[in-house]
């Protein structure tokens, strides 16, 4: 009996080791070949990204454009680290970190309001909670419309403050990587009519 249990438990244990190591989509420009890629029983992209949107009220497309722009679907990305001489590991650019490549000040805020105190930036199911709660703060916000991904973006990108100042409208990049994302968002929307078929 004992041995039969631990069986189970190491098994489980074992899927679930599995579940976290999943890699980065290869085709991160088709949106269908991402979720195709993590579909598994612990790791079911789609789902998370559908739940999340009934959550938020954040279209699917928006969201994965978001991750997409953010980190490329790795879960550790994070900023360059400056080098000194070549060899002299120095700051990154920001504690930007994971999927959503989240700022530790704005990913605490997001675990005190949502109450996911165990949130971690490397989960995709919690980095996509948080791109849906941030979009549906500035929607809120600033009105803007939940599928304007161009404004999410810039929003995302600058923070909220500088957003309401106005303070992308000389950020020629920065738009830049806003339309980038709009165009990926499009692009995935078309792309989501015939995912599964």
């Amino acid at each position: 009996m004992f041995a039969s249990c631990f069986s189970r438990v190491l098994t489980v244990a074992g899927l679930l080791a599995l579940a976290g190591c999943a890699s980065a989509p290869r085709h991160i420009n088709d949106v269908c070949a991402v979720f195709e890629q993590n579909d598994g029983w612990f790791n079911d992209w789609q789902r998370t990204a559908y739940r999340t949107e009934k959550k938020y009220g954040i279209p699917v497309h928006v969201l994965m454009a978001t991750v997409r722009k953010e980190s490329g679907f790795k879960k550790n990305a994070r900023p360059p680290r400056k080098w000194y001489f070549g060899f002299i590991p120095g700051k990154r650019a920001s504690s930007a970190y994971g999927y959503s490549q989240a700022l530790n000040g704005t990913w605490a805020q997001y675990v005190a309001e949502s109450g996911n105190f165990g949130a971690r930036r490397a989960s995709f199911a919690d980095a996509l909670d948080f791109v849906g709660w941030y979009h549906s703060k500035t929607v809120a916000k600033y009105g803007v419309a939940p599928d304007d991904t161009f404004s999410l973006y810039l929003a995302y990108y600058s923070g909220w403050t500088s957003y309401g100042r106005g303070g992308w409208r000389g950020n020629t990049s920065l738009q830049k990587y806003a339309r980038d994302t709009d165009d990926m968002a499009r692009t995935y929307q078309r792309q989501l009519q015939t995912c599964g078929s």
